[in-house]
C-alpha cells in the first residue's frame, strides 16, 4: 500500500489464502504473479486494477472469478491452470501451455465475465424494474385505499347530514303539529264565550209531549185492532165485541149527525 504506483508485483509461492480489499488500490499494476498460493477467491472489486495486462493465477484454489473481473479491459495474458474452476469457466479458459493459449484465455475469460456481468446487470435491471412496478402498484393501491377511505368518509358525512336533516324535519313537523293543535284548542276554548246565540229552551217539554203522543197512538192502535178483531173474526158474537160494535155504530151515527149539522150551518151561513 505504500507503493501505490508499483507496476510489477510477484507474490507467488507465499501460501496466501486471501487478499484484502485494499490490495485493489494498486491500480498501476501491469503485471501480477499470484501463482502457487492457496487463494480461494479474489476481492470483489478486483476489477479496479484496470491497467493490469499480465495475470498469473496458476495452482490456487479458485472456483470462480469476481464479476468485476470483466473490467480488466487491458488484460492480455491469463493463466488459470491447476485451479478447481467451475466447469463452464474451465472450458472457457482452456489450457495455458504457451503464449498464444494464455492470450486466448485472457480474451475468452474477459468475454465470458462480461457476459455474466451483462446478465447480472439485466437481472438487476429486471429486479429494479419489478421493484419499481411493485412500488407503483403499492402506491396505486395506497391511493385507491385512500380514495376509498375518502369516499367512505364522504358517504358517512352525507348520511350523517341526511340523518340530521330528517331529525330536524321531524322536530319541525312535530312543533308545527303541536302549534296547530294548541291553536285549535284555543279557538275551541274562545268560541263558547264569544258565541251570541240565544239559550236553547229546555228539551224536557218536547220529550213529555212526544211521550203523550206515543201513548195516544198506542191507544188508537189498540182500539183499531180491537174493532178489526170484533168486525172480521168470530169474536164478533162475544159480549165484549157486541158492546164494542154497538159503541162503534153509535159513534159513527153521531159523527154523521155532526156532519149533517155542519153542512146545514154552512148553508145557512152562505145564505
Amino acid at each position: 500500500a505504500a507503493l501505490p504506483k508499483a507496476t510489477i508485483l510477484d507474490l507467488s509461492c507465499n501460501n496466501l489464502i486471501s487478499l484484502p480489499s485494499d490490495f485493489c488500490s494498486l491500480m498501476h499494476l501491469v503485471k501480477l504473479d499470484l501463482s502457487k498460493n492457496r487463494l480461494q477467491q479474489l476481492p470483489l472489486d478486483f476489477g479496479r486494477l484496470v491497467n493490469l495486462q499480465h495475470l498469473d493465477l496458476l495452482n490456487n484454489r479458485l472456483v470462480t472469478l469476481p464479476v468485476s473481473f470483466a473490467q480488466l479491459k487491458n488484460l492480455k495474458w491469463l493463466d488459470l491452470k491447476d485451479n478447481p474452476l467451475d466447469p463452464v469457466l474451465a472450458k472457457v479458459a482452456g489450457d495455458c501451455l504457451d503464449e498464444k493459449q494464455c492470450k486466448q484465455a485472457a480474451v475468452k475469460v474477459l468475454q465470458h465475465m462480461k457476459a455474466i456481468q451483462s446478465e447480472q446487470d439485466r437481472q438487476r435491471q429486471r429486479k429494479l424494474q419489478a421493484e419499481r412496478e411493485m412500488e407503483k402498484k403499492r402506491e396505486a393501491e395506497q391511493r385507491a385505499k385512500e380514495a376509498q377511505e375518502r369516499e367512505l368518509r364522504k358517504r358517512e358525512k352525507a348520511e350523517e347530514k341526511e340523518r340530521r336533516r330528517r331529525e330536524y324535519d321531524a322536530q319541525k313537523a312535530a312543533k308545527q303539529e303541536m302549534e296547530k293543535k294548541t291553536k285549535k284548542e284555543n279557538v275551541q276554548t274562545r268560541k263558547p264565550a264569544s258565541s251570541s246565540r240565544p239559550p236553547q229552551p229546555p228539551r224536557h217539554k218536547h220529550s213529555w209531549s212526544r211521550s203523550v203522543l206515543r201513548v195516544l197512538l198506542f191507544v188508537l192502535l189498540c182500539v183499531l185492532c180491537t174493532l178489526a178483531a170484533c168486525k172480521l173474526t168470530e169474536l164478533q158474537h162475544q159480549p165484549l165485541c157486541i158492546s164494542v160494535n154497538t159503541l162503534y155504530e153509535d159513534v159513527l151515527a153521531a159523527l154523521q149527525n155532526h156532519k149533517t149539522l155542519q153542512n146545514m150551518l154552512q148553508q145557512n151561513s152562505q145564505q
